[in-house]
């Protein structure tokens, strides 16, 4: 790779590095409203380290006249996380004395919004580290967007290039310079976080606690302030507050810019919009039924109850309103099934996407038609858009190395000793970034620091893959990548 390719990704993951040095100060300013002065020197020196790796990037200034070949991309992308990842291990290190696993683990969690944790005792613990692990969801979160909509379409990767073909496009017809789309994108993620907060605190929580989860859930990250996540807070308003903002969290963020600028139904007519609400509302009537003629609760009791687990499932957020694993072995079933669907593309949710599983029944549906009417010429489109070979074959590899990946994990964490479900369970929620597995070590009441650090480490990296799409990150391990 050419020095002054090296120099500008230097520099943009400087620049990565700076931002994150300031969102350092969250913690301290959040110390000193309440008084504990004593616990600001950990964030403090963390922002100081960051902010001058930052520099030492940034300082030799931007080659000009470099464009970045897709190559660049791929590392830029993967570089970044990384790296990014590292930098915001420093607090729980400094902070909170952890080993450098749990803290990598625990940063990687937390920038990837998947919500997996290895911290416990957390209604106790300092407010200063509680707003870091949310602060981490809600940078990630943007991030990914930004990835989505700007980056992964480019490299043929993402699941935006459905929605950015033809006429229908939205994302392009929104504004004509791209800088300005993520200036509303950011703009409607601020406002909608800012709205959850309030929307919690007048439900019923806690200011602090109200920013913290508004953060998790548009992030669809899943850390809370509590060991009991939602399930701390008896207020049915909360409940429902959180799954609003999970859901929205979940939908493309280039449509609601497409509906601030005047196309009033961008979200109404997007087919893959109407099949995760669809999905949503019929597993909501289902499971809730089901709940309630296996409990002692009544059916709207039961529906809520079952309406926050299967969103927070389903948008791979990872809150918990009580053990949903100990309802039974059918449950435990449906649960692990709908952590793979994930939400919309273009959101901060994680796991296959919905418009996966939209086209693969389209095409399922021509080969079936196909078989009756061999000379038939079938058009399959999705959203509007023809559905080209180059699609089709992106999407199927995606899910085929998205399986592979879980599968691989799964058996590399039994060789480690786990039991089947901790390992399947844990690769499955890792990749697809929902957080919580099954079974009594990492399910929704317990968490993953017992596992062992080689088991960590393999989560990690399982986080990373899946919330760069896979196939971003195994390009890497390419010999032709690295072929001049």
């Amino acid at each position: 790779m050419a020095l002054p390719t090296l120099r500008i990704l230097g520099y943009i993951i400087g620049l990565f590095l700076i931002t994150l040095a300031v969102a350092m100060l969250v913690p301290v300013a959040t110390l000193f409203h309440y008084h504990r002065a004593h616990e600001i020197s950990p964030f403090l020196w963390s922002s100081l380290l960051t902010l001058i790796a930052g520099l030492g990037m940034v300082l030799p200034g931007r080659p000009e006249q470099v464009r970045l070949r897709p190559r660049d991309m791929y590392m830029l992308t993967v570089s970044s996380w990384i790296i990014v990842c590292f930098f915001s291990a420093l607090p729980f290190i400094l902070a909170r004395h952890m080993s450098f696993t749990d803290a990598i683990f625990e940063s990687m969690s937390g920038i990837t919004a998947t919500g997996s944790t290895v911290l416990s005792g957390l209604d106790g613990m300092s407010p200063g580290i509680l707003i870091w692990r949310s602060l981490l969801h809600w940078l990630g979160g943007i991030g990914f967007i930004g990835m989505a909509v700007a980056i992964l379409p480019m490299l043929r990767i993402g699941g935006m290039r459905l929605f950015q073909t033809e006429s229908s496009d939205r994302s392009d017809k929104v504004m004509p310079r791209s800088h300005m789309v993520a200036k509303y994108i950011v703009g409607v993620y601020v406002g909608i976080t800012l709205l959850g907060t309030l929307a919690l605190w007048w439900a019923g929580m806690g200011l602090f606690d109200s920013l913290n989860h508004a953060m998790s859930a548009i992030s669809t990250g899943g850390f809370s302030t509590s060991d009991q996540s939602l399930a701390k807070w008896h207020q049915p308003a909360v409940h429902w507050v959180a799954v609003v903002l999970m859901i929205l969290g979940s939908l493309p963020f280039a449509l609601y810019v497409a509906t601030l600028r005047g196309h009033r139904k961008a979200l109404y007519k997007d087919h893959q919009v109407r099949g995760f609400l669809g999905l949503l509302v019929f597993t909501w009537l289902v499971m809730g039924t089901w709940y309630a003629f296996n409990s002692n609760l009544s059916w709207p009791d039961a529906f809520r109850i079952v309406a926050v687990n299967v969103t927070s499932v389903v948008t791979t957020t990872g809150f918990a309103l009580g053990d949903y694993s100990l309802w039974g072995h059918f449950s435990i079933m449906v649960f692990f099934y709908l952590g793979f669907i994930g939400g919309c593309s273009g959101s901060t949710a994680g796991g296959l996407k919905i418009f996966r599983f939209q086209v693969a029944f389209i095409l399922l549906r021509s080969s079936l038609y196909q078989l009756i009417h061999p000379r038939a010429v079938l058009s399959q489109r999705y959203n509007g858009h023809r559905l080209d070979e180059e699609i089709v074959r992106s999407i199927l590899t995606f899910s085929f190395f998205f399986g592979a990946t879980v599968a691989g994990l799964g058996l590399a964490l039994t060789f480690l000793g786990l039991d089947w479900m901790t390992a399947l369970t844990g690769a499955a929620s890792t990749v697809a970034g929902v957080g919580p597995g099954m079974g009594p070590i990492i399910g929704p009441s317990g968490n993953f620091a017992p596992l062992p650090d080689a088991a960590k480490w393999l989560l990690s990296f399982g986080m990373l893959f899946g919330r760069l799409e896979i196939l971003t990150v195994l390009v890497l391990f390419t010999p032709a990548f690295w072929r001049h």
